[in-house]
């Protein structure tokens, strides 16, 4: 019914000045080869199109693909811009999904105001499972302005979209060059109630270059148009050559998404989180999650969640206690190019030894921008921490502003196997008035991510 829906909204859209458009008596001017090698020449762009056509529908996908793929090559950027979105039809309708996503990307790259190739993105994105990146493309599609009729079908498949694809995953790897692999201090001592600590080597500020892995897989259960059943698994690990600093977390989840209206949809969840550091047990924490999201208008949405969770720290009992976490984001759709987010957060950690027990709240901006084949984004993030009383062993309570700014771009010039090149860069401050946890860090990611 979604799809329908959305495929409705786009055919509509055709009729915007914004979409590809065939320059029907114009000559090709990229050489066209059929899917053997025969050079077809003499041809109009309007004749090369027809023939890739019939070749289409007669089921010759070999030598539709090799037209549209030479003509996606055109120096014009309406010829390649038209080519590129057959080939993505084409792609569709066969269910090869991310080269559909590729080929509606590779246009957007050029022309993001095309708001009828942003649909059919929405909607190959919803095929693949992805729905929160489906409703993400709508938000920008809704930015160009579109016409009342059409955004009217597309308020409706907003409200109908949920995905129904059972199963799915992501996975993003990295090489992080870090300055302060263990976010520890540089200072050689710090001042105790006893006498100046001296701290050893391993307990000061090391840098390193490591390798972070992170990945998810989950299923969807429908229990009803409505309600949704959904186990998840997923794990995150940074490691080192010196294996005392790796570290490594997993965590299962079981969880409910239930489309409540038009406009909200609730997911509450609960499940246990494992984490290791230097391959020792660091902590177990297990939690309940409770996260709402609601649809402000066509161009933004509002995300709520809240935890409660239980931790045990196995080196250290004495932090043992409870997590309270609340978050806000307002996410915003500013143009077809760019979108903004704001986020609140606030944090409150009990524990056996008041000194660890702390309270928190958070402020990060977050803001991305289009450029042709590249995408831009930033974020800052201010967070305050004050601790209830102060470690036994220092004469300070904790007090501590954590500052951070990131700056990262994804380079979808170069493309393989759908996944492109990511580089963010980050620098991290935590001024403490307990010495050991004041550091300073940056580090530097080198990964790949998907491309569209």
């Amino acid at each position: 019914m979604s799809g329908a829906l959305l495929a409705c909204a786009a055919a509509q859209a055709a009729a915007q000045p914004a979409q590809p458009e065939v320059p029907a008596a114009q000559p090709a001017q990229a050489p066209v080869l059929s899917s053997d090698g025969r050079a077809l020449t003499n041809l109009s762009a309007a004749q090369l199109f027809d023939i890739a056509d019939q070749a289409r529908k007669a089921g010759h996908d070999p030598d539709a693909e090799a037209i549209y793929k030479a003509l996606s090559q055109d120096p014009a950027v309406t010829m390649r811009s038209e080519a590129r979105f057959r080939l993505g039809m084409m792609y569709a309708d066969r269910k090869r999904y991310t080269d559909a996503a590729l080929a509606f990307r590779a246009i957007l790259d050029e022309q993001p105001e095309a708001a009828r190739v942003r649909l059919e993105l929405a909607r190959v994105l919803t095929a693949m499972g992805d729905e929160g990146g489906a409703r993400a493309q709508l938000r920008q599609a809704q930015a160009t302005g579109l016409p009342p009729e059409v955004a009217l079908v597309v308020d409706r498949f907003q409200a109908a979209l949920r995905s129904n694809k059972t199963f799915g995953g992501t996975f993003e790897a990295a090489v992080a060059p870090d300055s302060n692999i263990n976010r520890a201090t540089d200072a050689k001592t710090l001042d105790t109630v006893i006498a100046p600590l001296t701290l050893s080597e391993d307990a000061r500020r090391q840098s390193g270059i490591g390798a972070h892995l992170s990945g998810q897989v989950y299923a969807r259960l429908r229990l009803s148009p409505r309600l949704a059943l959904v186990p998840r698994l997923s794990g995150d690990g940074t490691f080192y050559r010196r294996s005392e600093f790796n570290d490594v977390s997993g965590s299962t989840l079981l969880g409910l998404e239930w489309q409540a209206n038009a406009k909200d949809r609730v997911m509450p969840s609960a499940g246990a989180t494992w984490r290791t550091y230097g391959g020792h047990p660091y902590a177990r924490t297990f939690s309940t999650d409770l996260r709402w999201t609601h649809v402000l208008g066509r161009r933004a949405q509002l995300d709520t969640s809240f935890s409660f969770g239980t931790t045990s720290y196995l080196q250290n009992a004495l932090q043992d206690g409870q997590l309270y976490n609340f978050g806000l984001t307002l996410e915003r759709a500013v143009s077809a190019r760019s979108g903004v987010a704001v986020s609140l957060s606030a944090n409150r950690q009990t524990a056996r030894d008041r000194g660890y027990a702390t309270a928190s709240g958070g402020l990060t901006l977050i803001g991305w921008r289009d450029m042709g084949k590249t995408t831009i984004f930033l974020n800052t993030t201010a967070r305050r921490l004050e601790s209830d009383a102060r470690i036994s062993l220092f004469p300070d309570r904790r007090k501590e502003w954590f500052l951070r700014a990131g700056l990262g771009a994804t380079f979808r010039q170069i493309e393989i196997a759908g996944f492109s090149p990511v580089v963010r860069v980050a620098y991290e401050r935590n001024v403490s008035t307990v010495g050991i946890y004041d550091y300073h860090r940056v580090n530097v990611d080198f990964g790949i991510t998907r491309a569209f």
